[in-house]
């Protein structure tokens, strides 16, 4: 099938072609029609599958159609809510793109920056507006937007819209929408809430399912790596020289793990920037650009602020955290593997992370298949071996060697940057022959907080397999 046998007009045919499109997605093959009959449409579709593109482009047409017959009305006419602003601004690049060569305006807001260029823009007129729920509530109650005059609204990514906790903003904007409207559901997932929610905003909708739920795409190669939880920073600069990974995105579960992983590239030579919720507005899309452009080789993310994250040709997706939501998993890897292109998702998994590695299985119906032949291969879950080291004397006898910051001869500046700061945090110690873990010996101090001695024979404590224990 082919765009022109979706009956589409001539300036959105002739903007599909300037974007390289040749066949719609099967989404966008069943969608397209329905929406076009202007019928409610509820679309189960993972993320990846061309789902912008599914309501964009009939919406389009129908304001164009409408325009061409006189339809005069003043005001917003089109809605699309969605929950991030990176999602936001994708839609609002893929309408500009799609509608080019027509006469429809339309604009994006989101919070996080300044209100003025969106209230400008929301005065000079808009035809379709992309928003997220919180600014849009705000200029709501400010009166710059009226939504009376809707007459399509799309909710796009309602799972995630309930993940982050707007449920009820989204409740708020549909009791300000025209009981007569017509309306798209857009979902990766299908639990019980997101229909229930789905029950409540359309009536008699075609029902548009491409792939099963949660199930991932074929075009994504998956592999797990057993990882101790320490050494998975050393894994990660590991696949990236090994593999001559180009580009790749990485997921962080936290904002702060991801502005670790940053950091632990940057002091091994590795272009990388975060994005997430602290980050303003102008960084993040900075950082996207920075990424989309190849300046950055690695992009960390966390899950909220990837959403709307769409690069084309990205070919590895790696989770330096799992997910402890499965469907998560199944929105990461969508990042690769895009438009029938083949990609990579790689996974870490440390021993507190196999529980979610079993519920990820269990959602997408098929067990990811383990790599095992890496340095830090790590089955049991035990956190082993760090990256090897140079040695400086051969053993542990050797470690008060004048560069040992903690021993009484050691280096002066460091020794003294810890006066006054108590024992120093244990990043892993020192090591034993086999390469296990050793607790780190507790360094007796004076009064002004330094270290008296490496060995400290005198201090009252003696050394055992169970820990350091008092000889009084």
């Amino acid at each position: 099938m082919k765009f022109e046998s979706l009956n589409l007009i001539a300036p959105i045919l002739k903007a599909v072609k300037a974007e390289g499109y040749e066949k719609p997605t099967p989404i966008q093959a069943q969608a397209i029609p329905a929406v076009l009959e202007r019928r409610d449409l509820l679309g189960c579709a993972q993320t990846g599958t061309g789902k912008t593109a599914a309501f964009a482009i009939p919406i389009l047409q129908i304001l164009e159609e409408d325009r061409e017959k006189g339809f005069k009305q003043r005001g917003i006419k089109t809605l699309i809510l969605t929950p991030t602003r990176e999602l936001a601004i994708q839609i609002g690049e893929s309408v500009e793109a799609y509608g080019k060569y027509m006469q429809v305006r339309h604009a994006v807001i989101f919070g996080g920056v300044s209100q003025h260029g969106q209230v400008q823009a929301l005065k000079r007129g808009v035809d379709i507006l992309i928003a997220t729920p919180g600014r849009l509530l705000d200029l709501m109650n400010q009166g710059f937007i009226d939504l009376r005059n809707i007459r399509q609204f799309v909710l796009d990514e309602a799972d995630r819209m309930l993940d982050m906790g707007f449920v009820h903003d989204v409740k708020k904007v549909l009791a300000k929408l025209p009981s007569k409207r017509q309306s798209l559901f857009f979902s990766a997932t299908m639990p019980d809430t997101i229909v229930k929610l789905a029950d409540s905003i359309l009536t008699n909708p075609v029902k548009v399912e491409v792939t099963p739920v949660s199930s991932t795409a074929d075009t994504v190669q998956q592999s797990i790596y057993y990882v101790g939880k320490k050494n998975k920073r050393h894994l990660l600069l590991h696949l990236l020289n090994e593999h001559e990974i180009p580009r790749v995105l990485v997921f962080s579960r936290t904002k702060h793990g991801a502005n670790r992983i940053v950091k632990d590239l940057d002091k091994a030579g590795v272009k990388a920037e975060a994005i997430h919720g602290n980050k303003s507005q102008n960084a993040r899309q900075q950082a996207l650009k920075n990424f989309k452009d190849s300046r950055t080789r690695v992009l960390v993310a966390t899950d909220i602020a990837a959403r709307g994250i769409d690069v084309d040709e990205l070919s590895h997706v790696i989770n330096f955290d799992l997910p402890n939501v499965p469907e998560t998993y199944v929105h990461r890897i969508g990042r690769t593997g895009r438009a029938g292109t083949n990609g990579m998702a790689l996974s870490f998994c440390d021993g507190e992370e196999r529980a979610y590695l079993k519920d990820i299985h269990k959602v997408i119906n098929k067990s990811i298949p383990v790599i095992e032949e890496h340095p830090f291969h790590d089955e049991e879950g035990v956190v082993v071996t760090e990256a090897p080291k140079k040695a400086t004397g051969g053993g542990r006898g050797n470690h008060n060697n004048g560069n040992n910051p903690r021993s009484k001869g050691g280096n002066k500046k460091r020794s003294g940057e810890r006066t006054g700061q108590g024992r120093p945090k244990n990043n892993g110690g020192p090591r034993s022959k086999s390469g296990g873990p050793k607790p780190e010996k507790k360094p007796d101090t004076n009064t002004n907080g330094e270290n008296k001695g490496s060995q400290g024979t005198g201090n009252g404590k003696k050394w055992s397999k169970s820990g350091w224990k008092k000889t009084w």
